[in-house]
């Protein structure tokens, strides 16, 4: 069988190198252009074509799929499927319409819940006791196709986006391997999403990790789990960026929203619009991460502050 791989990210990166490792011969691997990163912004390779150049695999990085010349590329080599993972970019119905078994995509979210770009972020923000990962067949709509398969995972009070992510593209390279050679054979039959359940998210931009006191204090403590590692949640300190690493919310109100509180020794919380959430960790701009008591002792004026909203 001769699959083509799209994928760009570290998610992406189990299942190719899963699918490396299973026997299926890789015709090319797709993923999105170099671009710079980092504070001297050089150019860096994706994640997926690293991968993909330590295994020899042909590279390609279109930085678009609708141009006829691209997909007179893809159509040359002559996929039998086209595995697709956090690759970024739409695959045009002429795309769709190559490979004689289609395009599978591995979504992590419980489709038809979190469709759409950020289903990891989604399912913490919602306060979700489980998410998963499926296995669907792609069709012009955003995450809407046919589902093959679908594997649960519960999320932890402790998860993060970050620890997500890492647990689902492992169990997403799993059941991709576990259901390709059932599709290919015929046995499987897809099932219809339903639309009626359908949940859809959006992308997320740097200042929506800007915290407002005013919210309850689990709503809060939901953003600094969905919101790492990226942007993360933060206020404001002294004219400085001071990022929320870890917390816990708590019950009580003891003032007004966004106001510094003492707790036991060494321990601190900010009142929010319902409750109190502890800081565990936190990260002043141009420092290293630490605990909420080695920053207290460095930042003796810190209890007793009140915090701006990203309201105000």
């Amino acid at each position: 069988m001769r699959v083509v791989f799209m994928g760009s990210p570290d998610f992406s990166v189990p299942a190719l190198e899963r699918l490396a490792s299973s026997g299926y011969r890789v015709a090319a691997v797709y993923a999105q252009p170099d671009r710079p990163a980092g504070r001297g912004r050089a150019t860096s390779a994706p994640p997926v074509k690293r991968v993909a150049v330590e295994h020899g695999f042909d590279v390609r990085q279109p930085r678009s799929l609708k141009e006829s010349a691209a997909i007179e590329s893809l159509a040359g080599l002559s996929p039998d499927v086209i595995v697709v993972a956090a690759y970024g970019l739409i695959l045009p119905p002429q795309v769709l319409a190559i490979p004689p078994f289609g395009c599978v995509n591995v979504h992590p979210s419980l489709l038809p819940r979190h469709r759409g770009p950020t289903p990891i972020p989604a399912a913490i923000l919602a306060g979700d006791d489980w998410t998963g990962v499926s296995i669907m067949l792609m069709d012009e709509g955003i995450d809407s196709g046919p589902i093959l398969a679908q594997r649960k995972l519960e999320i932890a009070p402790q998860d993060t986006a970050g620890t997500l992510a890492v647990k689902l593209s492992q169990m997403g390279a799993e059941l991709l391997v576990e259901t390709l050679p059932r599709w290919l054979s015929g046995a499987i039959v897809p099932q219809p999403q339903r639309e009626a359940d359908a949940t859809r998210t959006g992308l997320i931009s740097k200042s929506d990790g800007e915290i407002d006191w005013g919210l309850p204090a689990y709503m809060i403590w939901r953003r600094v789990r969905a919101y790492s590692p990226w942007p993360g949640c933060y206020t404001a300190w002294k004219g400085k960026r001071l990022r929320i690493d870890d917390a816990l919310p708590m019950p009580g109100d003891r003032g007004e929203p966004g106001q510094v509180l003492p707790l036991d020794e060494g321990e601190v919380a900010v009142q929010t619009g319902e409750g109190i959430l502890m800081l565990l960790s936190v990260q002043m701009e141009g420092k290293k991460q630490m605990c909420a008591d080695e920053f207290l002792r460095g930042q003796r004026g810190f209890i007793g502050s009140l915090l701006p909203s990203q309201a105000e």
